[in-house]
């Protein structure tokens, strides 16, 4: 089962280098308002399509967000099942990143 990472745990694994994939499972819509750096785009209803996309290095985490936490937990499971491990979803996703770490990331 995915773990749920904290965005304060994220952003201490971010502040240390820790290597990770981030992917953005929003619409294109959301990802224009508000992104967070080094992420890319896949979004939940193209996610089996374009699971080939999302390629994480040997040894890095994968971590999957959204607005909320709900489609990157929904997101986790899936790519999960499909053999892809050390795969965490985003807790409250970039809306609590926004109110606990960084309030310059726009909220909407």
């Amino acid at each position: 089962m995915p773990i749920n990472l904290s965005v304060r745990e994220f952003e201490l694994w971010r502040q240390q280098g820790k290597p990770m994939l981030l992917v953005d499972v929003r619409t294109p819509e959301e990802h224009a308002i508000a992104k967070l750096p080094d992420s890319f785009l896949v979004p939940l209803q193209e996610l089996a399509s374009d699971i080939d996309k999302i390629q994480p290095p040997h040894d890095a985490d994968l971590v999957i967000y959204c607005h909320h936490g709900v489609r990157s937990w929904h997101a986790a499971m899936y790519l999960e099942q499909a053999g892809f491990e050390r795969v965490h979803s985003l807790a409250g996703g970039i809306d609590a990143y926004s109110q606990s770490v960084d309030p310059s990331v726009p909220r909407y």
